[in-house]
């Protein structure tokens, strides 16, 4: 604290007073604001490292920064695996179409899978996961409306490739007497209603603040819930708060 307020210090046992001249940057996905509010993160901290916020927004939105990064990914896995693996046309369009809810970490995974599963010199479209029904991204993010008995379900919009063909559920692991899932997330923990279908999913015509809160009342006020609601993750739906300026109600 008193290097960013002051930009000085003194070691452990030294007597004299250090000066500094440094430039913090800082990066998060967690909601600052709102563990100030909750008391999680130190408000003191937050004003003095929060000078310049810049929000980066998801790969989705950004689509024309995906053809670069997976060959930057590409190059390295050739450098790395001594291999001269290229792109073909489709296999570089496919990419393109895909939500990548997990951003850059996600596409990097795509890039790297592929190309270790590729034969020859060229990625072709099929050598994709997300064309052969196993996207990671899909079965993911699969919604909980599913059947337990159904053995293929189709992704929300919100995750994968447009052009996928629908992907295997994953079996959930099996309960163990030493496990302590979260509660939050326990899907016997009485909030059934959030494994049915939403109508808010079925309502893109409604405002986007309204659908925010009506999605928030539903969950309860919380946001992790709420997300689920939406086909956000909770960074996004963090930002979407903050966006339309929606307080959270403290129940």
């Amino acid at each position: 604290m008193r290097v960013l307020q002051e930009g000085e210090f003194e070691r452990v046992g030294g007597m004299k007073t250090v000066k500094v001249k440094v430039r913090l940057i800082c990066a998060t996905n967690r909601n600052l604001e709102e563990a100030v509010a909750q008391t999680r993160f130190r408000g003191d901290l937050y004003y003095r490292i929060n000078v310049v916020p810049i929000f980066v927004p998801p790969l989705r939105d950004r689509r024309d920064d995906i053809p670069l990064l997976a060959e930057a990914f590409l190059a390295r896995f050739n450098e790395e695996n001594d291999r001269r693996l290229r792109f073909a046309t489709r296999a570089m369009h496919i990419l393109t179409t895909c939500k990548f809810p997990g951003n850059v970490r996600e596409l990097e995974n795509c890039v790297n899978r592929a190309a270790t599963m590729t034969r020859g010199e060229v990625i072709e479209d099929m050598d994709l996961a997300c064309q052969t029904g196993s996207c990671l991204s899909r079965v993911l993010w699969l919604p909980a409306a599913a059947a337990p008995a159904a053995s293929a379900s189709v992704a929300p919009s919100g995750s994968g490739c447009d052009s996928c063909p629908p992907a295997r559920r994953l079996a959930p692991p099996a309960a163990t007497p030493d496990s302590d899932p979260d509660p939050e997330f326990d899907g016997d923990n009485g909030d059934d209603d959030f494994d049915e279908p939403d109508d808010l999913r079925a309502a893109p015509e409604l405002p986007q603040r309204q659908r925010l809160i009506r999605a928030m009342e539903k969950a309860g006020w919380v946001q992790a819930k709420a997300a689920r609601l939406l086909d956000l993750t909770p960074r996004q739906l963090g930002y979407a708060l903050r966006k339309y300026n929606i307080e959270i109600k403290r129940l």
